[in-house]
């Protein structure tokens, strides 16, 4: 199971995510869930490295299947929709896929 963590303020605003494990849906290379929430997380980290340029931190293991990307405080307006965009597909995700993503909130 993929197991998404989004880490929040007190005030709900979003300030990063921690994403680990397999879907396990199908086979290697063939996975949809997988390939769905690995997509939808690496376009968010890239938006917000890439193009908007924020000093994030971000740590990828693909052995494990883990991504973790975290942004500075003063970044949360600047981020606020990529993350509510990511919070939102995977949440649609978890509905159809309850068996393989499961999306929980961390309050940091």
């Amino acid at each position: 199971m993929i197991k998404v963590k989004f880490l929040t303020l007190a005030s709900g605003k979003i300030i990063g995510f921690n994403i680990i494990g397999h879907a396990n849906y199908s086979e290697h290379g063939k996975d949809i869930v997988c390939s769905a929430v690995s997509s939808a997380a690496y376009m968010a980290a890239n938006i917000i490295i890439e193009l908007l340029k924020v000093n994030a931190k971000i740590e990828i293991n693909e052995k494990c299947g883990s991504m973790y990307v975290s942004i500075p405080y003063n970044e949360v307006s600047r981020c606020n929709l990529i993350f509510e965009g990511l919070k939102m597909h995977l949440l649609m995700l978890e509905e159809t896929y309850f068996k393989h993503v499961k999306v929980s909130y961390m309050e940091v």
